[in-house]
């Protein structure tokens, strides 16, 4: 049951090209935003379609292989795990933002979609 603890499973569409960090102490870091849908059928029978962004993250190989692999737009499917942290912004501000930490992810090739269901 370890396994299902702080779990997260998402799959989605970047919003922008992955922005990579390389740090003086050499490790790298990504970072991108993910969009995924979810939709339904209102009392009308139209389709609904509700989008979430997410904020993700990866580090080190995890980070490299996103930022040459992803470009904006694509379809991915991603495994990691939740992260809250806090920050200062630039007006001196406490911020606080919950982030997914990539463990895994796979590009997903895009696929017809069917008039039915648009997402």
């Amino acid at each position: 049951m370890n396994i299902l603890k702080n779990s997260v499973h998402l799959i989605g569409n970047l919003g922008k090209e992955v922005q990579l960090t390389q740090y003086d102490s050499g490790s790298k870091r990504a970072a991108v935003s993910i969009a995924t849908s979810e939709g339904y059928k209102n009392t009308k029978g139209e389709w609904v379609n509700n989008t979430s962004w997410h904020n993700l993250v990866a580090w080190g190989k995890n980070a490299e292989m996103m930022a040459k692999a992803l470009t904006k737009g694509a379809k991915v499917a991603i495994h990691g795990t939740l992260s809250n942290r806090t920050y200062t912004d630039k007006d001196g501000n406490s911020k606080q933002i919950t982030e997914v930490v990539v463990n895994e992810f796979l590009k997903i090739n895009a696929t017809p979609q069917t008039a039915e269901a648009p997402f």
